[in-house]
Parts: C-alpha cells; structure tokens; sequence
C-alpha cells in the first residue's frame, strides 16, 4: 500500500502537458486485437489499468514494447488465445472491452465478469445484449460468460442507456459482422470517436461516432501495420485545473482540447476562474476566493462527467455558498464525503444527492482513497488544506493519473508518495 503526503498552502503555478487519456487508451488496447500485425501508440500513459490490459494482451499471446521515443508497441501475430484470465479481469473493469475484439478475431471468447472501483452497480448488459443483437450465441457457465460469435452479422442496435463501454464494445466486435451495423442513443463521448479514428486506421469502416448514431460496415480485412496517437485525457486536465482553483493558482495546460471540457469549464467560470482557451491549450487564474457554484448534475456526455464529481465537491468545501450536486450515473459515487469531513469540509446528503457548505478553511488528516476519482479529490483537498494531509490507498489514484505527485510537483505542490505497509 501507498500513500500520498501534501503539505497544503502552496498555489499551483506554470505549464503542464495533458497526457493520453486513461479512457481512450483502454479500449484502443483492446482493439489491438482485431490487427494481426504491428501497431505503434503515441502517447499512451503509464498507469495501472494500462499495465493490467498489456498483463492480459500477453496473456493472449501478444507482445509488447515501451520505446525510448514513449510509444508503445504492440506486436499482436501471436495472439491466439480467448480466454480472458479471471485473476487480471477482476482487477480491471475495462477488461470488458475485449469481448467484442476477440470476438472480431477468433469468432469466440470467454471471460468472467469485469472488477474495477466499487462505485456502484455497472451491469455488462448493455454489452451482452448488443453482442447478442449481431447473432453471438452467449451462455453463462462457472461463473464465466462464453460467447460463441460464429455466425455474426449486421444489425440495427437501439441502447436504452448510451453506454460507453457497450458502444465501444459493439463497435469493435461490429467490424468483422458481416453488413452493416447501426447504433442508436450512442454514447457521445469524444473517447467513441478516438476509438473510431484508431479503428478506420485498421481498416475498419466507422463513421458517426461522437453522435448518436454509429454506422460500421463489417466484414473488412484489417491492415497488418497502423499507428495512432491517443487524445488527451480531459479527466486529468480538469483535475489539474480543479487544483488550481483550489488552491488560488495560475496554469496552463498544453495537449489539452477545450471542446471536450465545456461543461467543467463553464463550473469553474461560475466559480470566479478567468479561463482563456487556444485550440490546445487551456490556461486558469483562479480567484481569491472562489464563488458559489449552485448546481452540479453528472450526465452522459455532452453534460457533466461523473469522473470529475468528486474534484468538484472538494472545490464547494472551500467555495462560498452551498453546492448541491446530483449524481445521476453511479448510485454509490459520494464515499469521498466521509473522509473530507475529517478535514473539516460540512455536508449532507440523501442518496445521489450532496449539499455542500463552503469553509474558510481545511486541516490536514489521514484520510484513505475509496476510489480512483474520490483520491484525487481526496489529494486535492490536501493541496489547500492547513498542514499535511496523508491520503492512503494512493495504488487506486494510480490507476488513472501517471505519477500525480510528480505532476503536481511540476506545478509547485509539495507532495511526496510514500510506501505504507
């Protein structure tokens, strides 16, 4: 175990460069497997769940390569295998995603239900059901679900919920159905079109992905050799830019793309931050006292995203006014409240949603990550609070950002990481 020690009281400041995005890379690993050759990736980031999806890629029989230059190389001839290993699969929630790849390339695959943060109930259904509408035959055995996608073939999908995950499953598994595939109340996040951009760089053949309609034509041969550079992760940049209105900083943010960070910014303008956006860049002067932000509600893209709930609600503790904030994805999303109280933050709350009361001032306290998104705001917390804050549990924080504590040192934080026993 690790932990996280912030020394609070030091305003981030200067230039920070976004890394790939956690959530593009995933499932662009996992549609790896669809290529039977060579593929190059820029800007994948260094973070567990990435290493956790390499672990099972070799357990199937690829191969990979960190490069000097920081791509990533994957040789995929070798891969063979469809089985899923259970002991990495229950680590990683995303290891669902690669259904619809093995599927597109071995016409079968086996695997046990998906692990991940403990946020709430996250049914595969979605998947199951989309995969089951282009003809795969799926049974449940042991405790393991086995797809048999023989006899796949096109076929008009309606989501009753646009999923990310489901959308992006179907997708992959879409390119080797024979006719066309059409996806209805698709889900709209920019991570479905890089996962389209890395797909038609295979060869595929998908178009309308960030809408609500996705069309694949299946049954092309894909390439031997491709190389894709994966967009910049917006849950990082708005977490770095969350810090610094906490703590009353100026940054800038390069490898960043505003267009995907419009409900987060229009937040922290109502906050009182001045934003200024180029086509890469974002930069953020926070104010001296933050204001009152009345309202937040978490929403499938284009609305609020779930993943930067937790930073918001550890902005309110030290905003004027009252925050309510409703979260309407994940049921059981608030298990950063409990903890920021022990460091003075005021709050109630009655199923999704939270009221938080802003305070002048936060202490430093043990406190423990429950998630990966709650630890951030946990660390953030801790960036403006009196004293030293120790946040343990700092492996589920690295599942999605690359070294925080070297980010936020870059930025002037104090913070140092610690092996805990």
């Amino acid at each position: 175990m690790a932990a996280f020690m912030v020394e609070g009281g030091y305003p981030l400041q200067g230039e920070a460069r976004v890394s790939g995005a956690k959530n593009a890379a995933l499932p662009v690993l996992a549609a790896c497997l669809i290529c039977p050759g060579e593929i190059c990736l820029w800007d994948c980031p260094h973070l567990r769940d990435v290493d956790n999806m390499l672990a099972i890629l070799e357990e199937l029989g690829a191969e990979y390569s960190w490069g000097v230059d920081g791509a990533l190389r994957l040789h995929m001839a070798g891969a063979e295998g469809y089985t899923l290993p259970q002991r990495i699969s229950k680590e990683i929630r995303s290891s669902i995603f690669m259904l619809g790849p093995l599927l597109a390339r071995f016409g079968r695959a086996i695997c046990t239900y998906p692990g991940g943060c403990e946020i709430g109930n996250r049914p595969i259904d979605l998947h199951l059901s989309g995969l089951s509408a282009l003809g795969v035959r799926i049974r449940e055995q042991g405790g393991l679900i086995i797809c048999d996608g023989a006899h796949m073939r096109g076929a008009e999908i309606h989501l009753d919920y646009p999923s990310v995950g489901a959308t992006e499953n179907i997708m992959m598994a879409a390119v080797a159905a024979q006719g066309d595939t059409f996806i209805h109340n698709a889900a709209r996040e920019p991570e479905t079109e890089d996962l389209q951009t890395f797909l038609n760089a295979l060869g595929c053949h998908v178009r309308g992905a960030g809408t609500s309609n996705i069309h694949i034509r299946g049954g092309v041969e894909p390439i031997q050799r491709a190389e894709h550079r994966i967009m910049p992760d917006r849950i990082v940049a708005g977490t770095l830019l969350c810090g610094a209105a906490i703590t009353g900083g100026c940054i800038t943010l390069s490898n960043a793309i505003p267009q995907h960070m419009g409900s987060m910014l229009s937040k922290l303008r109502e906050a009182g931050c001045k934003i200024s956006c180029m086509e890469d860049r974002v930069s953020l002067e926070a104010p001296a006292r933050l204001q009152e932000i009345k309202l937040i509600e978490t929403l499938p893209y284009p609305g609020f995203p779930t993943d930067m709930q937790a930073q918001f609600f550890a902005l309110a503790t030290v905003a004027d006014g009252a925050c309510m904030i409703v979260e309407n994805v994940f049921e059981n999303r608030f298990k950063h409240g409990p903890e920021l109280m022990r460091m003075g933050a005021v709050y109630t709350q009655k199923d999704r949603t939270a009221v938080i009361r802003g305070v002048e001032e936060l202490t430093g306290a043990q406190v423990t990550a429950r998630d990966l998104r709650g630890g951030a705001a946990l660390v953030l917390a801790g960036l403006r609070a009196r004293g030293i804050t120790t946040v343990y549990g700092a492996e589920l924080i690295d599942r999605g950002y690359d070294a925080l504590d070297r980010q936020l040192r870059a930025l002037g934080a104090r913070i140092t990481r610690e092996e805990t026993i």
